[in-house]
């Protein structure tokens, strides 16, 4: 008769079997529309949710990652499972940027969380070139609204896709770093790893 830890291990490997056949089932089926996988990074353990579009979320622990979840089951659809298959290219990406290996992690994107200004704002964040900055007024004034630079920090605020859009290259006209979803610490290092 094996031991507990014998037992253990193959109850775990049952279930991860049921867990990839449920995965497998619901890509097939249509029925999947957020997939989401955990990764490690520099900066602590990442969220990263896709639909079937594109990236849909990053998330910083910080931020929760249950409330994160629910807040997609809202926004998105119900239909949410962890399937870290469904993200290699996307965790490839987020490995080869944080390895210094890409400058840009170039992914389908789905967008849908944000519209409107906050969306012009994302939209405009890939040009600002790996390793250097603009400020929050140089965003404001290149998407035509110079007068709108706390709404540039606020959309920047509400970037879905941290790291991939680079709203960690916005700083504050005096060159200081300003706020970011992950912390001021995480902004430092991105910018630094950037800086290297």
């Amino acid at each position: 008769m094996p031991d507990l830890p014998q037992r253990l291990a193959a109850a775990s490997a049952d279930v991860s079997r049921l867990r990839d056949g449920l995965v497998d089932a619901a890509v097939l089926d249509g029925s999947l529309d957020v997939a989401y996988r955990i990764v490690d990074s520099p900066l602590g353990s990442l969220l990263l949710a896709r639909t079937p579009v594109g990236l849909v979320r990053v998330a910083f622990a910080l931020e929760g990652f249950d409330t994160v979840l629910s807040e997609l089951a809202a926004a998105v659809s119900p239909r949410i499972l962890e399937a870290p298959g469904q993200l290699e290219a996307e965790a490839r990406g987020v490995d080869q940027y944080f390895s210094g290996e890409m400058q840009t992690i170039d992914l389908p994107l789905d967008l849908r969380l944000i519209d409107g200004f906050r969306r012009a704002v994302i939209e405009h964040l890939p040009s600002i070139a790996y390793g250097r900055t603009a400020s929050y007024a140089d965003i404001a004034a290149a998407i035509g609204r110079p007068k709108a630079v706390r709404a540039v920090g606020s959309a920047c605020g509400h970037n879905p896709v941290p790291i991939v859009v680079p709203c960690h290259r916005v700083v504050r006209s005096d060159g200081s770093i300003g706020q970011y979803l992950g912390g001021t610490e995480a902004k430092r290092v991105l910018l630094a790893l950037e800086a290297t």
